[in-house]
């Protein structure tokens, strides 16, 4: 029979079977009697394209990988190894040629390597991960006893303590490449740190140290308890079966829970939302719980294999005392049953790791022995007096916090201790700007204030360092960092129940009544400097006192500021840049000032800030009459919203330009080389907001700040902060690219030729996938600003590209007129407030009119 003309039957004949094996697993869902049944229907259809094209003579046809494990997912590669005697003639090159391409024909995403045993022998010898999958050979076709002599040559071949420490080698890059967290946002079931991948690690450390090829023969020795075996089998069936469902979802080989497929997912798992939560974030939680236990286990057991293999002599054991003892540069205990007899040390553990530097870490007994005791932390063990005084021991401790705290969340000991933080512990948070779970958020939040005793890390954020080297009691903030997204996902104000949650704390662990005040005001204020510093003008002394109201005291300041900068840096890599911390640090030196006793009203406030900006304008070489010829132009709003050296760099440039009638641009780097201030000073016009914005979002130019201002003979003095995109850092180079581009462009009507309509280059980009699948809803509030005079517009939706391009068109359109910008991005949410001015707003339709335009802008998915 002809292969071109068999093929399409022998297609037909896999895709039927392919398709009956999936029909019935989707009655079981029994995962690994699909794998089964894809991986016969596979070796049938094998077998029945070799009768059509046989393999050469002496050759073997042998499956390797997952396949050769047995184990074949809906759309995994199919790796076949063709075994020979000796190099091929080109008479076996042509029969193999044919065998290939009939596979392909047959749909088959085939995987293939031909090599003799010597080839093999090589190779493996410099590749851990063709070693690997030799390990997992499975005969198909041609000549067993070659195979099986394959087989043995590589076993011996093996050296156990090599191959393990290869292994773990390959292992610790594969986690670094996954961001070393089980909790990413769209975790990888197969590859990220307690996926299908560290399972099978243990199985092939433990085949290769001849420990057990299964998991069944494993747990018959004293290396695997009955109890662990069950949770690994549970873990690894529950995991087996998402791998599928991500399959067959997807359409392709796809292991990856990516947030387009996590709505899908919790529907097909039967999860449904409740009122605080979403069923996506439901299904996650679980994972990362599963997840969490692959972690453990594996981690319990590479140490058990490694100390198995790598046996130390017994004078490598010194006692600690009646309970502890150090094992080869590792915690272990005395007796294995330490913690049935003595429940208080599964506290006293870490306490005993923090006081001892030369403790590299747990042994094997330890972890496993104080993750089979977790269920001992019951109610009496946390209201036993001697368990809570351990538990702030270890936050008092001067090292060792942030490792003992991963560590207590890594065994579960600390979701046992505290139930309010074991209703968190892998909870997704989908505001588009968390890049963690809530309890990955809150232990790398501790971390940071750790960093800010540390010397090593002072010149990072030299403030925050000075800052907590002057804190006394500095451990009260490891309390409120606890405590402060606690009570996420409950509904409620978190921050209220989380300042109820760390004040029962306080009381239950014996705080005195000063350390309970500030952690409670530090847990229910965390977000508060944070929303002063980006929504409110710092340049108004009546928000400096508000804010001053609230904080009362320098101390609490100073906690705060620590907190807040904390805070902020733990919830994303993205979200943080020196322009909030300009912000935060503006406000932390304002309010000390206020709280001191210095309470300017407006006129001082004006009086001291023309004062020094005539200073700095003086060692300049500029003469008063110039300065002031320039300032007649200028009224008190202007100076009370620019700071003395803004006010100095604007006189500088504009003093013999007051009347120009051609577009001045200027840009200096600012904050820390990591923004650009840039003024305009042109003759107002409609359209100039817009126009800016649009320039700005041609360039990928983030504008963070804005501050319009019209002096009196009608000139706009607009002054904008903006950040350049993440893979973009010379900001000098665009600093003088933008004060010609943008003039040039401001010296031209909108209409004029050259000038686009739009953003060029712009038009098909759209927001995140993470915004698209779970949206913010639009918000729009429009009230009164304190002043009475103008408006306070609050945003809140997901960003986009051309957002506030798109918002300054709407203004345009209904005549609005901004006079400030406060424009605050959390990863793929924006918060941002705007005051301004018009007619439009005198009116309550008219002002209804506007703030639908509004909302209209904001819902938009394309412009």
């Amino acid at each position: 029979m002809d292969v071109l003309a068999a093929a399409p039957t022998l297609k037909e004949r896999f895709n039927l079977r392919r398709q009956a094996a999936i029909n019935s697993y989707r009655k079981s869902l029994r995962p690994e009697a699909l794998l089964t049944a894809l991986r016969r229907a596979t070796d049938q259809a094998l077998l029945e394209t070799l009768r059509l094209t046989p393999l050469p003579d002496s050759a073997t046809l042998a499956a390797v990988g997952g396949y050769g494990r047995g184990e074949l997912y809906p759309y995994s590669d199919i790796d076949v190894l063709i075994l020979l005697r000796h190099d091929p003639s080109s008479a076996d090159t042509e029969k193999l040629e044919a065998l290939i391409a009939a596979l392909w024909d047959l749909g088959l995403d085939l995987g293939h390597s031909v090599r003799t045993i010597a080839d093999c022998q090589r190779v493996a010898a410099n590749d851990i991960t063709v070693e690997t999958s030799l390990m997992e050979l499975r005969w198909l076709a041609g000549d067993k006893i070659q195979l099986q002599t394959l087989v043995e040559t590589m076993r011996e071949q093996r050296d156990a303590q090599t191959f393990f420490q290869a292994k773990r080698a390959e292992m610790q890059q594969r986690h670094a490449r996954h961001g070393d967290t089980p909790y990413a946002l769209e975790p990888n079931c197969k590859e990220s740190p307690g996926g299908l991948r560290d399972l099978m690690v243990l199985l092939w450390v433990c085949q290769a140290a001849e420990i057990g090829r299964t998991w069944r023969e494993i747990g018959q020795t004293q290396l695997l308890t009955a109890r662990e075996y069950r949770a690994l089998r549970r873990a690894e069936l529950a995991f087996k079966r998402l791998r599928i469902e991500l399959h067959l979802l997807a359409g392709r080989r796809e292991d990856r829970l990516l947030f387009d497929l996590q709505p899908a997912l919790a529907t097909l798992y039967g999860f449904e939302a409740t009122k605080t939560r979403r069923p996506s974030e439901l299904l996650m939680q679980r994972y990362y719980w599963a997840a969490k236990v692959i972690s453990q286990l594996n981690t319990i057991l590479m140490q058990a294999v490694e100390e198995k293999l790598f046996p130390q002599p017994d004078a490598a054991i010194e006692d600690i005392d009646d309970d502890f003892r150090m094992v080869h540069g590792r915690l272990d205990i005395a007796r294995d049953d330490a913690f049935e007899r003595k429940p208080t040390l599964l506290l006293r553990a870490f306490l005993v790791m923090q006081g001892r530097p030369d403790l590299t870490g747990m042994s094997a007994r330890v972890m496993r022995a104080m993750w089979h005791a977790r269920t001992l932390i019951d109610a009496q063990f946390r209201h036993n007096p001697i368990n809570r005084h351990l538990f702030i021991e270890i936050l008092r401790q001067p090292r060792g916090i942030v490792h003992a705290l991963r560590r207590m969340t890594m065994l579960n000991i600390l979701p046992r201790y505290l139930p309010e933080f074991r209703r968190i512990v892998g909870q997704m948070q989908h505001d588009l700007f968390h890049a963690y779970t809530v309890d990955q958020h809150i232990l790398r939040v501790i971390r940071n204030l750790r960093r800010f005793t540390m010397p090593e890390h002072a010149q990072e954020f030299p403030l925050a360092s000075q800052l907590a080297a002057g804190t006394d009691r500095f451990w009260i903030l490891y309390v409120a960092a606890l405590y402060h997204d606690i009570a996420k996902g409950r509904g409620g104000h978190h921050s209220i129940l989380g300042a109820r949650d760390v004040r029962n704390f306080c009381k239950n662990h014996n705080l005195d009544a000063a350390d309970a005040d500030l952690a409670e005001f530090l847990v229910r204020e965390h977000l508060t400097m944070s929303q002063y510093a980006q929504k409110r003008d710092l340049s108004d002394p009546a928000v400096i006192r508000e804010f001053c109201l609230v904080v009362q005291t320098q101390k609490r300041l100073a906690a705060l500021y620590l907190l807040t900068v904390a805070d902020i840096r733990g919830t994303s890599p993205t979200v943080w840049n020196s322009w909030k911390g300009k912000l935060l640090e503006d406000l932390y030196r304002l309010a000390l000032a206020a709280l001191g006793g210095s309470q300017p009203d407006t006129n001082t406030v004006l009086a001291q800030r023309k004062a020094a900006a005539a200073a700095e304008i003086r060692r300049m070489g500029l003469r008063d009459e110039s300065r002031d010829e320039f300032w007649s132009q200028l009224d008190v709003a202007y100076f009370l919203r620019h700071e003395a050296s803004e006010i100095a760099w604007h006189t500088r440039h504009l003093y013999y330009r007051v009347d120009s009638a051609t577009p001045v641009v200027k840009a200096r780097v600012i904050a820390q080389n990591e923004g650009l201030q840039i003024m305009v000073y042109t003759p107002d016009r409609d359209d100039l907001f817009v126009t800016i914005c649009r320039y700005f979002g041609q360039h990928s130019l983030s504008i963070q700040d804005a501050r319009i201002h019209t002096t009196r003979h009608g000139w706009a003095l607009d002054s904008f902060v903006v950040l350049l995109p993440a893979h973009d850092d010379d900001y000098r180079s665009q600093a003088a690219l933008i004060e010609h581009e943008l003039a040039l462009r401001l010296a031209r009507p909108v209409s004029a030729p050259g000038v686009p309509a739009e953003p060029p280059g712009m038009t098909h980009r759209q927001a995140s996938r993470r915004s698209r699948v779970f949206p913010i809803v639009p918000n729009v509030t429009l009230q009164p600003d304190e002043s009475g005079h103008s408006w306070r517009l609050a945003i809140t939706a997901s960003d986009r590209p051309r957002l506030l391009y798109s918002l300054a068109q709407a203004f345009e359109q209904h005549g609005i007129s901004l006079k400030m910008a406060k424009i605050m991005t959390l990863g793929d949410r924006v918060e941002d407030i705007f005051i301004v001015e018009g007619r439009a707003l005198e009116w309550p339709r008219t002002q209804l009119i506007f703030e639908r335009a509004v909302l209209a802008r904001l819902d938009e998915t394309s412009l």
